[in-house]
């Protein structure tokens, strides 16, 4: 019988309800607690939600980018090191710091546990890793996608000095992409992911390993006593990123909003005066468009099974969670056809061509028409869910990925078996 791992999991930022790394890190580390392994998860802020089992270490950083204060300057009071020093100055000069310096502090809280298995980073990517590895942890990566693709994305919507800005900002890109073709082995969630990391980072494709994400179907399921609001659309996205494709969605709804009564949740907050907030009062959807964040799982997955049809109107995934979890309580689906998204949903959504609104209108205006193709959609959904997308069945997955891992490691730091 093999003996339970000792995992450390890494994520530079967590964030509890929004954004894919801090759902999968919760959900990864229970399922992973529950198959018997010792987890602990390292973390720079904001923190993660965990259930019971696997352990929290907070890593500080210095938290610039707070959603009540970000992009802040913090007295030299709380100035700790060198590193705080480093985080401090690259927002100064418009950089994102953060995978940088949190991979030197997970180097640093790392380095003497001589206990652990094999360390799992979460898509931090920065050069503390290769710390890790040069010491002898067996190392465990996640790339989710390349943010390259993010990069590019932005870039072609900027215009003037935004583009300067943009370069700046997405600086950390670059490390990415040197780290990536240095570790291994990596999990993606995606054959589409999987091409996408091999073509934009370099890495071999022999060093990448497709281990799909899961939904908590605790909380997201078929919900018979949640009644589907007549007109209801609702989509998961960042509303101010044109990766997730939002405008094409709001300008599908004010085509929509000529001929029906329909309305729109967004989960997710544009910036006041950003390029969201203006584009609804310039379409007259304020009185269509329902901003909403920092719902639980629950109230995510009750606002779900109320729509009538979710969007994922994405110009890129390398995975897709909100369209999982929209899939696994039976909500009829209308998704782009990008990245990964055709082979997440297979044939259980309806596919529209990425940044087509006309398209997009015309898809979901035919399953608001049609009850019975909503039901045969949402049944589909939620059966292709069951079969694939589980959270128990990712953690089995990716163990056997972290026994690959350990098995590798130098002689002198592994672990002893088990007497007996």
């Amino acid at each position: 019988m093999t003996h339970p791992l000792r995992i450390a999991l890494l994520s530079y930022r967590s964030k509890p309800h929004s954004g894919g790394q801090g759902v999968y890190v919760r959900h990864l580390s229970r399922e992973l607690a529950a198959l018997g392994h010792r987890v602990e998860v390292f973390s720079g802020q904001p923190y993660p939600e965990l259930d019971p089992g696997p352990l929290l270490n907070r890593v500080p950083s210095l938290d610039l980018y707070r959603d009540d204060d970000p992009f802040r300057t913090p007295p030299l009071s709380h100035w700790r090191d060198g590193i705080d020093a480093v985080e401090v100055a690259t927002m100064w000069t418009a950089g994102f710091p953060e995978p940088l310096t949190f991979s030197l502090r997970a180097l640093r809280a790392l380095r003497h546990r001589a206990d652990l298995d094999v360390v799992h980073d979460n898509q931090t990517l920065g050069y503390g890793m290769l710390g890790l590895v040069r010491l002898g942890f067996p190392l465990v990566t996640t790339i989710h996608h390349p943010i390259t693709v993010d990069r590019r994305i932005e870039l072609e919507s900027a215009t003037g000095w935004q583009r300067l800005g943009k370069r700046r900002w997405y600086g950390f890109v670059r490390m990415q992409g040197r780290v990536a073709r240095r570790v291994g082995p990596i999990l993606v969630p995606s054959r589409s992911s999987a091409d996408d990391v091999s073509r934009e980072f370099g890495v071999a494709p022999e060093r990448l390993s497709v281990v799909p994400m899961g939904v908590d179907t605790r909380s997201f399921r078929e919900r018979p006593e949640v009644e589907r609001v007549p007109g209801r659309i609702v989509t998961v996205a960042s509303a101010d990123s044109p990766l997730k494709g939002v405008a094409t969605l709001l300008r599908a709804l004010a085509k929509l909003a000529t001929e029906r009564e329909v309305s729109l949740i967004v989960v997710g907050r544009p910036n006041e005066g950003g390029a969201t907030d203006r584009l609804v009062d310039a379409l007259s959807l304020r009185g269509r468009v329902e901003f909403v964040q920092g719902i639980d799982d629950d109230a995510l997955a009750r606002l779900l099974a109320s729509a009538q049809v979710a969007v994922v109107p994405s110009l890129y995934e390398g995975f897709s969670l909100p369209a999982v979890e929209a899939m696994a309580c039976a909500t009829p689906l209308v998704a782009s056809r990008a990245g990964a998204l055709p082979e997440v949903v297979g044939e259980a959504a309806v596919l529209v061509a990425p940044g087509d609104d006309a398209e997009l209108a015309a898809a979901v205006g035919a399953l608001l028409d049609d009850p019975e193709a909503r039901r045969r959609l949402g049944r589909a959904a939620w059966e292709r869910v069951q079969r694939r997308y589980t959270w128990r069945a990712v953690a089995e997955a990716t163990a056997e990925r972290y026994r690959e891992a350990a098995d590798r490691r130098p002689a002198a730091r592994r672990r002893p078996a088990p007497a007996g």
